[in-house]
């Protein structure tokens, strides 16, 4: 008998005690997970050990006030999702104003927050607009001080980051590329300055500078440096080439020994502030610490454990939190010899593949990619309300199309082929026995100005000749289900399957061009890459290709409905084809940059999602055209139906749920 998803979700509340009432009343939809994804740096309220911020990758900040048990957003700074917020300080006279500095992957450009509600809202400052802000640090002895290292120099600003001048030479050749930033804790005037050749230091705040590379390797990438709180003439460093520890304010150093090479781009050095003999080295090879000032060292995480950031709580030091990549935020009780996941509210994934049980449609699963091991494909069993990893023997492969088969096994289609769900266990699966038995396309001409005419049939596209079995080895992009078959696009070409995924034969597509599809009732599949669409005849089982509509630069997205018509998408809107010779816009649906178009087929709807600026989420009705459409408050990658309610992927935030959903799981 089908399950009801309300009664599922009802059921599923019970465990879901932070939705609120206040909840119900929002505009927009609620992300609900996955935990976890890639964290990048925290900072402490100097007068309350237990609320904690953390910085992402993605220009989300969140706060914890439980030490870093639970989280919860606090705002997207700059309104953009490609900030790095690899630094936060929290003005220790003042605790409710926060500055950050950010930068983003790939470009040069970043720039420097404020917040003067304790994270709630923040303000550009403009006199670092488009600055990569690689470093941040506030001065102990005057906290409206701050220090910022760039990709340009080394700014210093005495307002609390209002106003800033380069104290660096103008245009140097040297002090560039500023990695880290300390700052004397008796003196304002003394910084020290890691950048990706050497350190530099300062003694009269940026008047003169001086290479202090003694004893450290040449050409060393200074990520992290540390001033000792209370004996400042001892100066820990951490590079490329390894750890270094002075004893004369940075006159010379000493490279500390017990640390592997193969661990040595340490990322972050942090003190145990009640114990400072305690020094903890975030590695790209997991977490290292020290009891004995950097003489000796232990490492206490796995060593694929990549750690970007390390608080230490100043009123209980055995309590200690790791920012990771993929891993999301670590959790230490003992002091930092064991960690636990601590990610409850906190979730930056990014969503590639979903698929919904036929049976229970409270029962969900999405894959994702970028996260590893502790990524792969997760599963819901209340409408997406709350998420489970079901990743055993994906062994950390990229998750790029999920399709459920007809025996109700779970496929999933990967950056290194394809695996089928046994029991609690993926295991391969893309074992191509032959080719399909499916005649020839013919190809017509393809649209000019929004029609095609129809070419005598050229040469077919042959199927290869048959090779011995094999497994498949390569990406498999996108699967859909049509009646009792499986298709799957890959770089051999389209595959197909009759026994739920169990073997595969390549059909006569055999272009790797192919990296969508789309299926609806009635036998119809269609497939599609940049600038080619064929699809399947369901009474001849032939693959045809259609045209390309005229008005679509490249292919971005594609669909068929239950009676046939094939549905794109690109950056200039959504077309429609009845035959595949010629295509029309529909003129009352206003949307660019479209990223997914899906069948919908118990809201007899088709499910529009963009990219583009605005955050609406549309729906087609086949019977009459009328669109309707939905604020959700995110940018999505696709959107689905969860019984009569819609589910949402964003692009880096994991799943959104609209509000009804939030509605019936707290009646």
């Amino acid at each position: 008998m089908r399950k009801s998803l309300g009664g599922a979700i009802r059921v599923a509340a019970l465990a879901i005690p932070f939705l609120v009432s206040s909840w119900l009343h929002a505009v927009t939809w609620f992300p609900f997970g996955p935990d976890g994804g890639s964290a990048r740096a925290f900072a402490a309220d100097p007068h309350d050990h237990k609320h904690v911020y953390l910085g992402t990758a993605i220009g989300w900040m969140y706060d914890s006030h439980d030490g870093g048990r639970t989280w919860k957003r606090l705002a997207r700074l700059g309104k953009r999702d490609d900030l790095v917020i690899d630094n936060i300080v929290v003005d220790a006279a003042e605790p409710n104003v926060l500055y950050a500095g950010t930068w983003v992957l790939g470009n040069t450009d970043g720039a420097f927050y404020i917040s003067r509600d304790a994270g709630m809202t923040w303000v550009e400052s403009p006199s670092m607009h488009g600055q990569s802000i690689r470093s941040l640090s506030a001065s102990p002895s005057s906290p409206k001080t701050l220090v910022a290292g760039t990709l340009d120099g080394i700014f210093r600003s005495s307002d609390g980051g209002q106003n800033w001048k380069l104290i660096s030479p103008a245009g140097s050749t040297e002090i560039h590329e500023v990695e880290s930033i300390a700052i004397d804790p008796k003196d304002s005037n003394t910084i020290y300055a890691g950048t990706w050749h050497l350190p530099w230091k300062t003694t009269d705040g940026g008047v003169n500078w001086k290479n202090i590379k003694d004893g450290i390797i040449d050409d060393s990438d200074v990520f992290s440096i540390i001033v000792h709180p209370k004996t400042p003439s001892i100066v820990y460093a951490s590079a490329c080439s390894g750890i270094y520890k002075s004893d004369s304010a940075g006159d010379r150093f000493t490279k500390v020994q017990g640390i592997p090479s193969s661990a040595r781009r340490t990322r972050v050095l942090m003190q145990d502030p009640k114990h400072l003999d305690t020094v903890f080295a975030g590695t790209t090879e997991g977490l290292w610490r020290s009891s004995d000032a950097g003489a000796t060292w232990r490492r206490t995480t796995d060593p694929t454990t990549i750690v970007n950031d390390v608080f230490v709580d100043p009123e209980n030091p055995d309590h200690v939190l790791l920012a990771t990549d993929y891993s999301g935020v670590l959790m230490s009780d003992d002091g930092g010899f064991s960690f636990r996941s601590a990610n409850s509210g906190f979730s930056s994934r990014q969503i590639t593949a979903y698929a919904a049980d036929y049976i229970n449609p409270a029962k969900l699963y999405i894959g994702v990619i970028n996260d590893k091991d502790s990524g792969g494909v997760f599963a819901s069993a209340n409408g997406g309300l709350t998420w489970d990893q079901l990743s055993s023997g994906l062994n950390g492969l990229d998750v790029l199309a999920l399709v459920q088969a007809p025996d109700g096994t779970i496929i999933a289609g990967t950056s290194h082929g394809i695996f089928r769900l046994q029991g609690a266990v993926w295991v391969p699966s893309g074992m191509i026995v032959g080719n399909a038995a499916t005649k020839p396309a013919t190809t017509p001409v393809r649209a000019v100005a929004g029609a095609a005419k129809t070419r005598r049939p050229t040469r077919p596209v042959m199927a290869r000749p048959s090779r011995p079995s094999r497994v498949l080895d390569a990406p498999a992009s996108s699967m859909v289900r049509s009646g009792n078959m499986l298709y799957a696009t890959t770089s051999l070409g389209i595959l197909q399957s009759n026994d739920s995924g169990t073997t595969w034969r390549i059909t006569s597509l055999t272009s790797d061009d192919f990296r969508y599809s789309g299926a609806a009732p009635g036998g119809n599949v269609v497939v599609a890459g940049l600038h080619r669409i064929a699809f399947l005849n369901p009474s001849t089982q032939q693959w045809t290709e259609a045209s390309v509509p005229a008005g679509l630069a490249q292919i971005t997205s594609i669909g068929v409905d239950d009676k046939g018509r094939l549905w794109a998408g690109g950056r200039e809107g959504v077309f429609r084809s009845n035959t595949g010779t010629s295509w029309q816009g529909l003129p009352e649906l206003h949307v660019a940059d479209v990223n997914s178009i899906f069948y919908d087929g118990a809201g007899k709807r088709m499910l529009i999602s963009a990219n583009s600026s605005t955050t609406l989420t549309y729906a087609v009705n086949l019977a009459d055209d009328h669109i309707a459409f939905w604020d959700t408050g995110w940018h999505l990658r696709f959107v689905r139906p969860v019984g009569d309610h819609l589910i949402g992927a964003t692009l880096y935030d994991g799943i959104v749920v609209q509000p009804r959903m939030v509605e019936s799981a707290v009646r």
